[in-house]
């Protein structure tokens, strides 16, 4: 069995926050090293002006050159949330700057693939654009490029990915993991950087009078930054600051309804209720639905819902997305239960001993739905998972996820280094990856893979941790205390929500929707609390415990106009 730690997130001895914060919420954020009332302005006046972004200046004159002459742009788009949106703000936005000719394509991703190849230039040229911009890929995109400029067109790049040890030979690449880029934020999503690419022109333009001289009214870039953030939290990008800035006003405008009629459309589709909405509501409401068309057909009808302003529109492609989505959930189910008749076989043969890392490969698999199905399997087991579907007869495409403390693309790195003939692309994130290899050679990566991981990660490495924030009092058992807790957000990677600990006594329990377990509990003071465990329930526990140990974040129960107190449990343990 995989071991489960309760670790507490330390707290500095020293705590200079206002002392009409929350004594709890002092803790939570201190412990995540918000020290000063500064860190806790999100203003828009604190984000990180874009001088410092390499590249900047050059692709803000490419851009005016463009609008000047009157050429047409066409953007190049990824197929997941972060692409859909970074490709919605780059023509909302460049439209509000006077650009009249823009258009768009987005790779089919069991067609062309992913990002700026050959083959999607070739598509693009059929639009016989004069620049080509790429938003949220583009970075390894060599051969792409170059067919582009063999072609006559100027490419911009933004991006947020890694880059490998060369670079496109585009016109001007904006991207804050580049070498000798002094931009201090690394964390920028994709649609980040088209935002910033965005601020950089319209200071370019107000400079030279264009809007003046056009009369066009100068834009407001900030009422866009309900893209900005809904692209952020699903990339699940880590929320410094700087991203925490934009997420929160973007979050703002969308619960008082400031925002685009398809962000709305999808919200309403899920059930979530605008005012009271959550950057979590965005990553496990909107992001799925946006990216069940990207995974299952084409993200152009996810882009499209963004793009419109007519809200019956919106509506029906909303309800498209969430028809696709049911269908991807249904697709994941049957491929989950495959994966565990395959892991028992791997255990079975291991004698229980779980792999270092886990390989899986099935023909049959959706290979739009084995990123999520690699996500799954990393959450039961704490191991970084890679899962592989047909991409053709011969090559097979793995989405991998990785486990804190491991980056997955360096692994990936290094085995290409030891093995040089054995993984033909690869590119991702430290917590997530994507790569190509010959059928052929799966078992041969997939015992490559486990031994390399075995040469540096030890069983005690990667035990099972929940990391909390301690326990709370029967007194901070409160309503109130959870308001506090979801006002003061947005929460998300790298500034996580907090997750507390404690012992609770079990008054009743039941199952709910199938596979969700009901709690009634009693904490020490004889408090009664409501209690839910999502995806879980009862069946493993071998006797009828009267008490558990449990991690729990405190919420919020809206049902019918009353707010009530709920523990959603993260991780129970019968005692």
């Amino acid at each position: 069995m995989i071991s489960k730690k309760i670790i507490r997130r330390p707290v500095p001895d020293e705590i200079n926050l206002p002392e009409d914060i929350h004594p709890v919420l002092r803790r939570i954020f201190a412990s995540r090293n918000v020290l000063s009332t500064e860190e806790l302005d999100y203003s828009l006046a604190g984000l990180i002006p874009f001088h410092s972004l390499k590249g900047i200046d050059s692709a803000v004159a490419i851009l005016q050159e463009m609008i000047d002459q009157k050429k047409r742009l066409l953007i190049v788009a990824d197929f997941d949330a972060d692409g859909a949106t970074s490709c919605a703000l780059a023509i909302r936005g460049l439209s509000m700057m006077g650009v009249e000719d823009i258009v768009y394509v987005v790779p089919n991703r069991f067609e062309y693939g992913y990002g700026l190849t050959p083959e999607i230039v070739d598509v693009a040229l059929d639009y016989d654009p004069d620049l080509i911009i790429t938003v949220d890929n583009g970075i390894s995109s060599i051969e792409g490029v170059k067919h582009a400029k063999q072609n006559g067109l100027k490419v911009l790049i933004t991006d947020h990915h890694l880059p490998g040890e060369s670079l496109p030979e585009a016109d001007a690449i904006i991207n804050p993991q580049l070498s000798g880029d002094e931009f201090p934020s690394k964390n920028l999503a994709g649609v980040g950087v088209v935002f910033y690419m965005l601020l950089a022109l319209r200071a370019g333009l107000r400079e030279q009078k264009w809007f003046e001289q056009n009369g066009i009214t100068e834009p407001n870039l900030a009422q866009l930054l309900d893209l900005v953030a809904l692209g952020t939290i699903a990339d699940v990008v880590p929320l410094d600051k700087n991203n925490r800035i934009m997420v929160a006003y973007g979050l703002k405008l969308i619960k008082h309804n400031k925002c685009i009629v398809g962000i709305s459309a999808l919200l309403n589709q899920a059930g979530r209720s605008l005012p009271t909405l959550t950057a979590s509501d965005l990553g496990f409401s909107v992001a799925p639905r946006l990216n069940a068309a990207g995974r299952l057909t084409d993200m152009s009808l996810g882009i499209e819902c963004l793009l419109t302003d007519d809200k019956q529109v919106a509506k029906e492609i909303a309800e498209k997305l969430d028809e696709l989505n049911q269908e991807r959930r249904q697709i994941q189910g049957e491929m989950q239960e495959q994966a565990s008749n395959e892991l028992n076989k791997i255990l079975k043969s291991a004698s229980g001993e779980i792999p270092h890392g886990i390989s899986l490969y099935n023909p049959d698999w959706h290979q739009g739905v084995i990123g999520i199905l690699a996500a799954k399997v990393k959450e039961t087991f704490n191991r970084p998972v890679i899962a592989f579907a047909n991409e053709s007869n011969e090559i097979i495409k793995g989405s991998a996820r990785s486990i804190n403390g491991l980056h997955i693309r360096d692994l990936l790195e290094e085995i290409t280094r030891h093995y040089p003939d054995l993984i033909l692309t690869f590119g991702g994130h430290a917590m997530a990856a994507g790569l190509t290899i010959h059928a052929s050679n799966f078992e041969k990566f997939s015992s490559c893979f486990n031994k390399m991981l075995g040469q540096g990660i030890f069983s005690e490495d990667i035990c099972d941790e929940y990391i909390t924030d301690g326990e709370l009092s029967a007194n901070d058992l409160t309503l109130q205390l959870a308001h506090a807790i979801q006002e003061a957000g947005p929460w998300g990677q790298a500034f996580p929500e907090p997750l507390f600990e404690g012992q609770f006594k079990i008054l009743d329990r039941r199952i709910v929707g199938n596979n969700h377990l009901k709690l009634k509990l009693q904490s020490d003071n004889e408090k009664v609390l409501d209690a839910i465990a999502f995806n879980t329930t009862d069946e493993d526990w071998p006797f009828n415990p009267e008490q558990i140990r449990s991690t729990y974040r405190l919420c919020i129960n809206e049902f019918r106009g009353n707010r009530t107190l709920q523990l959603v449990m993260e991780y129970i343990e019968p005692l």
